[in-house]
């Protein structure tokens, strides 16, 4: 049975220009050195607060490795113990038992499996995945963190969505280092201005 309340959220983090990668899959450009004097601060213990409110991950293959390629370097894996799900149809490393992998129906997936068992499930990538998402007419909300930086070219937030998506701006957030939170609400009436703000979810408070 769906859990009424269960929400999916498409997360990621990209350049101003819209690419979450390099051609060749490299984030080297995440780290920045703007500052923002006005903007908010996210602590650990915020950070940490906030994180425990989602139930489960979604990705892709090449997040996947992304991640597996961080936590090789010593950053750790950023998804702490929450169940982790994959989609792929290649062999790769599963490195933890909290990690799966899926090969199918991705609206199945997402409503026969995810919707019955999470209440708070995030997709984080890559464009493909997030394209295919929102295609199919899956996510409820799409928060999108821009960086202060142009990379000019790469792979982007979203692939092949064949059509427009209408969506409704639920909040803004600007941090002190420069990055900028969009948060907004798939609307499923685009006729309807403000149709799907009900039920959002708004950006987590952090300390100014």
């Amino acid at each position: 049975m769906t859990i009424a309340d269960a929400r999916v959220t498409i997360h990621m983090v990209a350049s101003l220009d819209g690419f979450i990668a390099r051609k060749d899959g490299s984030v080297d450009w995440l780290e920045t050195s703007d500052e923002f004097a006005a903007g908010a601060t996210m602590d650990a213990g915020f950070v940490e607060a906030f994180l425990k409110t989602i139930d489960c991950y979604v990705m892709g293959s090449r997040t996947y490795e992304t991640a597996l390629h961080f936590e090789a370097q010593g950053f750790g894996w950023a998804y702490g113990d929450k169940p982790t799900f994959v989609l792929t149809s290649r062999e790769l490393p599963q490195i933890r038992n909290t990690v799966e992998f899926y090969s199918g129906d991705l609206a199945q997936f997402v409503n026969a499996h995810l919707r019955t068992k999470f209440r708070s499930i995030w997709f984080v990538g890559g464009g493909a995945v997030s394209g295919e998402c929102l295609r199919l007419g899956l996510a409820d909300e799409v928060r999108y963190s821009i960086l202060p930086i142009l990379i000019g070219d790469g792979i982007p937030f979203f692939e092949k969505l064949g059509g427009d998506v209408a969506l409704h701006l639920t909040e803004v957030k600007a941090y002190k280092s420069g990055m900028v939170e969009l948060a907004y609400e798939v609307r499923r009436n685009p006729g309807k201005p403000g149709d799907a703000a009900e039920g959002a979810t708004p950006l987590p408070q952090s300390h100014a």
